[in-house]
């Protein structure tokens, strides 16, 4: 339907646009309603991602000093040939949740061995025994941080685009609908005034003939 063309003056057509009012009229409480959903779990995730974020970067400053102190202590070789050589011991899994309709993909980390460290002591000192202690205690705060800060990413990107729905529900689409009721109204209207005053004009010519 163009809302550039005429529109019929017609009952039926009145049916159609109210009808097609309603319906906006319920479309646009539903986004509402949507709306108000997300900007709920948008400002509870920006509480959270600033908890998550809080409690990681004084951590994240005392792994980077003992990586530090390794490579000084060691030498660039010997810290990458571990670092490539370690197995990996802890996971990160992936699944997805919805908000509204909004999938969320939440992290979960497990640690495969939680009894040995993932690496010969011989080629070793203390600073890297140290990171390695540190960062399999950071991960999970690490991925929760990122989980929180993708979602509220995830969220912005889908309120932005209800309110541009509803912006154009409330701003074009539902005035437009109400304007054409209310001109197919006044004309419906007019058309009576104009058979009423026609039907007098006969009544009164058949009383004077008689």
């Amino acid at each position: 339907m163009s809302f550039g063309q005429n529109v019929a003056a017609t009952k039926i057509e009145l049916l159609k646009y109210k009808k097609s009012s309603q319906v906006a009229i319920m479309v646009q409480k539903i986004l509402d309603d949507k709306r108000k959903v997300l900007l709920k779990n948008i400002e509870e995730m920006i509480q959270e991602a600033s908890k998550a974020r809080g409690g990681i970067w004084d951590p994240l400053q005392d792994i980077y000093k003992s990586v530090n102190e390794a490579y000084l202590a060691l030498g660039t070789g010997t810290v990458d040939s571990v670092a490539e050589s370690t197995p990996p011991v802890m996971e990160v899994d992936i699944h997805v949740r919805r908000v509204v309709d909004v999938k969320i993909p939440a992290l979960t980390v497990t640690e495969t061995d939680t009894k040995s460290m993932p690496y010969g002591f011989a080629d070793t000192n203390s600073s890297i025994d140290r990171a390695a202690k540190q960062i399999k205690v950071l991960l999970p705060k690490i991925c929760k941080a990122a989980e929180y800060e993708n979602s509220i990413f995830s969220l912005a990107k889908a309120l932005e685009k209800t309110q541009k729905l509803l912006n154009a529900l409330e701003n074009v689409i539902i005035p437009q609908y109400k304007e054409k009721i209310r001109f197919i109204l006044a004309t419906l209207e007019e058309r009576e005034r104009e058979d009423f005053a026609k039907l007098k004009k006969v009544k009164a010519k058949m009383e004077n003939r008689n």
